[in-house]
């Protein structure tokens, strides 16, 4: 059993003050024996991609750099795998946005480079960040095999697909997403209700956990073009069978420990041998925008 935390925080405009909470948070989560603990997207600051502003690019950071050396000290001091999010300044104009996790003895692992980009109202990510050019690798670390993605990642089948079919133990989705406040609720009930059901789909589908781990909170919109967005929480861990182990409430910052048994994994891959009676020879146009 692997004993994992989640947290999920209200962000404010002060990336030290940001910080600093996540340290105390990382810190309640290894008192209470988490060997894994996962933040949520860009969790250093406000979520800046509601509008273009170039002077925002200031936040980036390199890797290695000072944030890195900051929850490399944390993972090291509590002895915990730790999977962070920050926007990656990888050269002048060359920006990512970066998983970097964490071994227990403070050493980067590994990382990953989020590959697919939105780019709609409120959620401008195609001007601040690069696609990935790192594949859909899983990070080796101490506790298992971990599958990193990121937010809009989570809405691909394919990109959890090859993260199992790489050996992943584990989906790991830090997210960033909300509603628009002039939504109506059953439309926002629709969306929420379709990003939880997305990722238990790639558990099901894959015979892997899955966490994901979101933001709460209200964030504003500097540019006054929309009504801001309302991180709608719900950080959450299914079961290889979807099945929700834990989930976070929606409007409130939550730390979350949840145990999690890969041996249910190997169990359920074997009721369900979705990899052993998949098609490979008959999937070549999936590499294709569109059948004509």
């Amino acid at each position: 059993m692997l004993k994992t935390g989640l947290i999920q925080q209200i962000n404010s405009f002060d990336p030290e003050v940001n910080m600093l909470k996540l340290a105390s948070s990382i810190a309640w989560c290894a008192e209470k024996g988490a060997k894994l603990i996962v933040l949520q997207e860009l969790h250093n600051s406000l979520y800046f991609c509601q509008t273009e502003d170039t002077t925002l690019f200031d936040l980036a950071e390199t890797i290695p750099g000072s944030s890195t050396d900051f929850y490399s000290h944390l993972a090291r001091k509590y002895e915990v795998v730790l999977v962070t999010s920050l926007f990656e300044k990888r050269s002048a104009g060359l920006y990512h946005n970066t998983a970097v996790v964490f071994e227990k003895d403070g050493s980067i692992a590994g990382k990953y480079r989020k590959m697919h980009i939105p780019d709609d109202p409120a959620y401008y990510e195609k001007f601040y960040f690069t696609p990935g050019d790192l594949g859909f690798e899983p990070v080796q670390t101490s506790v298992g095999k971990l599958g990193v993605l990121i937010c809009w990642d989570q809405w691909y089948p394919e990109a959890a697909r090859l993260m199992a079919l790489a050996g992943a133990e584990l989906l790991i989705y830090p997210t960033a997403i909300g509603y628009e406040s002039t939504d109506q609720d059953d439309e926002k009930n629709r969306q929420r209700e379709a990003w939880i059901i997305s990722q238990r789909g790639h558990a099901v589908a894959n015979g892997l956990p899955v966490i994901a781990v979101n933001r709460t909170g209200f964030e504003p919109d500097p540019s006054g073009q929309t009504n801001g967005i309302t991180f709608w929480g719900n950080s959450f861990v299914a079961g290889p069978q979807g099945e929700l182990l834990a989930i976070a409430p929606e409007s409130e910052e939550a730390n979350l420990i949840v145990e999690i048994d890969f041996q249910r994994s190997e169990s359920v891959r074997r009721w369900w041998p979705f990899l052993r009676d998949r098609r490979i020879d008959a999937y070549g146009d999936l590499t294709k925008r569109f059948i004509d």
